[in-house]
């Protein structure tokens, strides 16, 4: 994506539940409607992050896999 995210999480190197918890606390920390990149190396996040998302209402923008890395482009839910 070519927006600007409003904060980045980079989980590379942890595995599951840390990527995931990390999200959590990151969400939590920004603005309605923020946009959040996350940047992990762990397999399972293609599966976490999406169910994170739309069991806590996120918008999941965008999702891909470069080299063993993974980036969610990841929309908080309006208050």
């Amino acid at each position: 994506m070519s927006q600007q995210p409003d904060a980045i999480l980079d989980a590379t190197g942890l595995n599951c539940p840390e990527p995931v918890m990390m999200l959590h606390n990151k969400v939590r920390d920004l603005p309605a409607g923020g946009l959040l990149k996350v940047i992990a190396t762990d397999p399972s996040t293609r599966r976490d992050i999406p169910k994170f998302c739309v069991f806590l209402g996120h918008e999941l923008l965008d999702q891909s896999e470069e080299a063993g890395t993974y980036f969610y482009w990841i929309r908080k839910k309006a208050d």
